[in-house]
């Protein structure tokens, strides 16, 4: 370190870029603990003096803003949207061109620029006075001259003129505070603005000028560590650059699995080691994943690009599952029926691949007002092409909308009676057969499966060839090779893309022949190659056995249809309907082409399911409630008929049904009346009673 100048970190990481790197720094100043202190990025780095720091990237972070004044910083972000101000230098400049140097690099861009001469300034045949204030306009350069700036100066009376100064002409000058704004970025980017002080435009939280700092996260790596170190560029140390002379110190090199691509093809096979593991959210759900953790090794056997496709189990009751599947999977497949839910995936399906013959699965009604056709359970529907047609506008009459539809051709069938065991009058029938022509809007909801008449069984390779994706598929023939195949047992698989992917080939040490495909633009981790030799004797590789079937996330689903995320057009929205109109869409039933008992089997299922015209009349809104009965007539003076004792439980009879006592009324009045009688009788007597023993006291 003899005759080497030390710096402070910040000021020499602010030095570099990264087209300079990288640099090897030695610590020459005590010693730093990170991580127990501020804890970034979750480890602890230890420096000490004289250790050896080789810096291979630096990124911008956020910038430091130093209140000279009052000895404070902040940080704010390097996309902070605030604007500041540069601040005027109190120094004279004996030159124009001395202070123009401290302009940024696109000068044109932050013109005018204002200065003022406190000396007296004689041009040719111009003079002007000292404490005049000049505005650059431009600089004029011509070859064989010398530069000038082209200025305007204001005068006494308002008027001003134009003088074209040298660069090189001396005097003093002073700098004025113009009206340019820079953002952070822009201070950042530019060597001359980044030694200037500043101050902000338009806010109240500090009105002093700042000098502003970048901070960059500095990632490293040491010569006696194998891991990769990130802190930031403030951290409190001086370092010397002594790149030139430690050509010789042996660092550990990291290399991500993309610039493990980049290596030549005689550096594998090769032992590797782990420095940064995957982390605990892969986008794989396999084995392999979880066992590669730092300080593990690994065998890079080959790189290569890879023809894979990407498999899609259907929803059911089990969780949806996904696949990646090289195209070296051995077992067989054979085609699936699609589904389509709609009038619009036939028309996505169709543009995929021409020709689609589908079966219809749901029974639709014809609605004449909206112009859709009915469609019956077991059409069979020839999807032709894709036009736009007329179709009636519901709610007004005679008018029609243009609406894309699909043209399709309904396939006639012959009816179940007249079924012939004759092969030749079969073929007849067939040719003599018509097709009908109908249009299908792509609003229309229906559902269709599709209709096949291949059984063959292909691989993986040729289904890729001769049809287009998505695909649906089953396997019906198992990779001997994968124990177990994770695809077997699906009713159905849908291919949903194919993809070509960069790969390394590779396995672990404790088993060399069991290999795996590693997608590098789907895996994040750094390695580093090693010296140790490969485990197998003689340089005779074993004989590989490869994965070739890898389970995702749906993580890993949602990036990759957003990587291939194409610009279509969504589905069309249905016409609007009129609500202003009274009348409903009349819904017909198509009659069905079976026979006449099949009709009428439709037509009594109709009617029982049809309700009657009294339940029909029997609505609140149609007739008024009707009014309450009237009071019963009360008699006079008469007091209310006593109603009967309640029986005990020992005078009622034990019987399943219960007595009528609306037969028993009227005797139960004579009951009543009797009741009443026998009372008047006995109040009167206690009354004569009363009277003649009172008369005889006297």
């Amino acid at each position: 370190m003899a005759g080497t100048t030390a710096l402070p970190l910040q000021e020499f990481i602010a030095s570099l870029d990264n087209t300079c790197l990288p640099k090897i720094l030695q610590v020459c100043s005590g010693v730093y603990f990170q991580g127990s202190i501020y804890e970034l990025s979750g480890s602890e780095v230890c420096f000490s003096t004289g250790d050896l720091i080789k810096v291979t990237s630096i990124e911008l972070q956020s910038v430091c803003c130093e209140d000279i004044s009052k000895n404070e910083k902040f940080e704010l972000p390097i996309n902070h949207t605030g604007l500041f101000k540069v601040v005027p230098e109190d120094m004279p400049y004996s030159t124009i061109e001395e202070m123009m140097s401290l302009r940024p690099v696109g000068l044109e861009s932050c013109l005018p620029f204002t200065f003022t001469n406190r000396s007296k300034m004689t041009l040719d045949n111009f003079t002007l006075g000292a404490g005049k204030t000049l505005t650059v306009l431009s600089i004029k350069s011509s070859e064989g001259e010398e530069d000038q700036v082209r200025c305007s100066v204001q005068g006494e009376q308002g008027a001003s003129a134009e003088v074209c100064i040298p660069l090189n002409f001396r005097g003093e000058f002073h700098e004025y505070e113009n009206k340019e704004d820079f953002t952070l970025q822009e201070i950042m980017s530019s060597p001359c603005l980044r030694c200037r002080k500043f101050r902000f435009t338009k806010t109240t939280k500090c009105d002093q000028p700042l000098v502003l700092s970048p901070i960059y996260q500095v990632q490293a790596i040491m010569n006696l560590r194998k891991n990769i170190l990130k802190f930031p560029s403030s951290l409190e140390v001086d370092v010397v650059d002594v790149t030139d002379v430690c050509t010789d110190v042996n660092f550990v090199t990291p290399l991500s699995l993309t610039e493990v691509l980049s290596q030549p093809d005689e550096s594998f096979p090769s032992v590797v080691e782990i420095l940064e593991g995957p982390g605990s959210r892969s986008l794989f759900k396999c084995y392999w994943v979880p066992e590669m953790n730092k300080s593990q090794q690994l065998i890079f056997h080959r790189k290569g690009n890879t023809p894979m496709v990407l498999v899609s189990s259907l929803k059911g009751r089990k969780a949806q599952q996904y696949f990646m599947v090289s195209q070296h999977y051995g077992g067989r497949f054979r085609r699936r029926p699609r589904e389509f839910n709609s009038v619009y995936e036939l028309h996505v399906a169709l543009t995929q691949a021409p020709g689609l013959r589908v079966s219809v699965t749901r029974n639709c009604e014809e609605v004449e007002e909206e112009g859709l056709p009915a469609l019956s359970v077991g059409d069979q529907l020839e999807v032709i092409s894709c036009k736009r047609v007329e179709l009636p506008c519901e709610g007004t009459e005679g008018q029609k909308q243009s609406v894309e539809a699909l043209f399709c051709q309904r396939l006639q069938e012959m009816d179940d009676d007249d079924d012939d065991d004759d092969e030749e009058e079969e073929a007849d029938f067939k040719r003599e057969n018509h097709r009908e022509e109908i249009f299908l809007p792509l609003y229309m909801q229906g559902h269709f499966v599709e209709v096949l008449t291949d059984n063959k069984k292909y691989r993986l390779r040729d289904l890729g060839k001769q049809f287009k994706l998505p695909l649906d598929v089953k396997v019906v023939g198992r990779d001997t090779e994968l124990e177990p195949d994770p695809l077997v047992g699906f009713p159905c698989l849908r291919i949903e893309g194919a993809m070509m992917e960069p790969t390394i080939q590779a396995s672990f040490v404790h088993r060399p022949d069991h290999c795996f495909e590693i997608p590098t633009q789907w895996l994040s981790m750094s390695v580093s190659f090693t010296k140790d030799p490969l485990p197998w004797p003689n340089q005779e590789p074993p004989t590989c056995h490869l994965d070739t079937v890898t389970e995702v996330t749906d993580t890993f689903i949602y990036e990759f249809r957003k990587k291939g995320n194409s610009d279509e057009a969504p589905p069309p929205r249905p016409p609007k309907r009129n609500l202003s109109s009274s009348t409903l869409p009349k819904k017909t039933s198509k009659p069905s082409k079976k026979g006449q008992p099949k009709a009428d089997k439709q037509k009594q299922r109709s009617d029982k399911s049809t309700p009657t015209k009294e339940m029909g009349d029997l609505n609140l809104n149609s007739k008024k409630r009707p009014p309450a009965p009237p009071p019963p007539a009360m008699l006079g003076d008469e007091p209310p008929p006593v109603i009967p004792r309640k029986q005990s439980g020992a005078e009622v009879t034990t019987g399943k049904a219960k007595p009528n006592t609306y037969v028993r009324l009227e005797d139960s009045k004579r009951t009543g009346e009797a009741l009443s009688a026998d009372c008047t009788h006995a109040h009167t007597h206690t009354h004569t009673h009363t009277h003649i023993t009172a008369t005889q006291a006297n």
